[in-house]
Order: C-alpha cells, then structure tokens, then sequence
C-alpha cells in the first residue's frame, strides 16, 4: 500500500485519496478556436514516462483538498509534495528534480 502524506493532514493510506492525473497541465488560452482533434489531444493525451513524474491527488476521504505530488513511477517513491495550484496556460511547467 503506498502512504502519501497530505499537505494538510499528514501521512495517510492510498485508499483515502484519488488520483487526478498528470500535475501542470494548462488550461487552452482559446478554447473556443480549438478543433476537436486539438480537444482530444488536451483531454486525453498525457505524458507517461519511466521515471519521475509530477501528478494530482485529492484527499477524497479527509480534507478533499487537491495537491501536487512527485512520484517515481517505477518505484513509486514518492519525492515531494506539493500544496500549490495547476500552472495557468502559458506559464512555465515548474522543473522535476
């Protein structure tokens, strides 16, 4: 079972969160002008590397905060945790240690 310590409620078991996918992936500047290939590719399409990746968690069965987290997807040890919003479109993604 993996422990993932929420940023506001400590250390918990997997069970008490769920997961939201790939972390730092902006929101389309133009929604409206995107084709609706474009939409599927912003839907659907996320990177999936071996290795260390930035996701988002939600404490559904505590504080229902959502949070940032860094987890190596081979080992799933999980890096650091972050209690920061999603990067708007247009910003830098922040970098992976």
């Amino acid at each position: 079972m993996l422990l993932i310590a929420c940023p506001w409620c400590g250390e918990r078991e997997e069970l008490e969160f769920h997961y939201g996918g790939q972390a730092h992936v902006g929101y389309p500047a133009n929604p409206e002008g995107l084709t609706d290939s474009e939409w599927a590719e912003y839907l659907f399409v996320r990177d999936n590397p071996k290795g260390l990746f930035a996701e988002r968690w939600s404490h559904a069965a505590g504080c229902r905060r959502w949070f940032n987290l860094i987890r190596h997807t081979v080992t799933h040890q999980i890096l650091a945790v972050q209690s920061n919003r999603p990067v708007a479109a247009g910003q830098p993604k922040p970098v992976i240690p």
